[in-house]
């Protein structure tokens, strides 16, 4: 049984991970072919290794990691020729000197990871398995140029279409769970199940995930862009983004704290009143609808983006609106602070969707809590 398990678990991580598998294996080979064939180098090791090592690298990361491999292969090459034609080839010395001036060399100029580790293995190879022919120092960077091209014109080729595409799936994505959080949290006081409340709590510990996501989302898609040419006009569409990112990890760690202290209402005997369910839900609708904004912009349909927008407004207000009703001396601490955490929940969406000025956005918010003017 839990072989099978297994199998079932490796059989959907390659459907879900076979195209940077089949990626990685057409611009290693495409990466050999034109070494061998277009550039006649006898031995071009680092060209599929560079396409190797630059697709190996997290989207958004791929243009510095390409620089860093081709820097590194020259670095290395350049200190084991030196050292090679003063000590020889293949004597304990010779490796001890080319690694060691190699890294030294590479952290001088603040190489790390990948530069520091690529550098030392270029040099490395160079004086145990290549022979000691002069002709082929060159080829080593070359190669790794033909590489790094071919691993980042593959990764060109699979966003060249819609570059945008997978940073809106993962603000959907993100925006859904979000919504479908608090959403379980208001089921969870509804039926003062504190197994539910608990489950919510973990799942929105987890929410961090997302975020980061995100971010990565923005890199990835920041790099497809300026890869393409004709579609760098849409990074100005990013800039919002980074904003709202910012805003929407605020609203997580607010609901993390929410979800707390759903935990500890659940728990006390009297029930949670209704409306503290459907101040919650009012919120989740306009997690949903901030979520449906930002993927219309980032699509280019700014009217779109305008209604959900709107829409979400409304709802944050209602939320904080019901969730104020319930605001007074005789509530317990855990409802005070599902409160609170409302309405700077509410705060963060409309900072995020809304180009006002921060007073205004507390001006309304609290306005709709039923507190006094400032």
């Amino acid at each position: 049984m839990v072989r099978f398990s297994g199998l079932r678990t490796a059989g959907g991580r390659l459907r879900h991970g076979w195209r940077p598998v089949l990626e990685a294996t057409v611009a290693a080979t495409v990466a050999w072919l034109l070494a061998t064939r277009l550039l006649g180098h006898p031995q071009p090791f680092f060209a599929p290794a560079a396409a190797l090592i630059v697709l190996g690298q997290a989207r958004g990361q791929r243009i510095r990691r390409a620089v860093e491999v081709i820097l590194g292969v020259a670095a290395g090459v350049l200190v084991a020729d030196l050292v090679v034609q003063a000590l020889g080839p293949g004597s304990t010395w010779t490796v001890f000197t080319v690694i060691l001036l190699t890294v030294l060399l590479a952290v001088a100029f603040g190489a790390t990871g990948v530069t520091l580790v690529q550098a030392a293995v270029s040099a490395l190879y160079l004086v145990v398995v290549a022979p000691p022919d002069g002709s082929l120092v060159p080829f080593r960077f070359v190669d790794a140029l033909v590489g790094g091209a071919v691993a980042l014109a593959a990764s060109l080729l699979v966003d060249a279409r819609h570059p945008l595409a997978p940073l809106v799936a993962e603000v959907r994505r993100t925006f859904d769970e979000l919504a479908g959080l608090l959403g379980g949290i208001a089921d969870a006081l509804d039926d003062r199940d504190e197994p539910a409340a608990v489950a919510a709590l973990r799942q929105a510990r987890g929410m961090d995930a997302r975020v980061d996501g995100l971010r990565d989302g923005v890199l990835a898609a920041g790099e497809a862009l300026r890869l393409n040419v004709r579609r760098r006009r849409h990074i100005g569409r990013l800039r919002s983004v980074d904003e709202s990112i910012r805003q929407i990890d605020y609203a997580v760690r607010n609901v993390r704290v929410l979800a707390r202290a759903g935990v500890t209402l659940s728990r006390l005997h009297t029930p949670a009143p209704p409306e503290l369910g459907a101040a919650l839900r009012s919120l989740a609708e306009a997690v949903r609808q901030a979520g449906a904004a930002l993927a219309a912009d980032l699509d280019g349909q700014e009217e779109t983006a305008d209604r959900h927008a709107t829409r979400a407004d409304e709802s944050a207000l209602a939320a904080v609106h019901a969730a104020g009703q319930l605001f007074g001396p005789t509530q317990t601490l855990p409802l005070a602070m599902i409160i609170g955490q409302v309405r700077a929940t509410a705060i963060d969406l409309l900072r995020g969707v809304n180009p006002e000025d921060d007073a205004a956005v507390l001006a309304r918010v609290d306005d709709a809590l039923g507190l006094p003017p400032v």
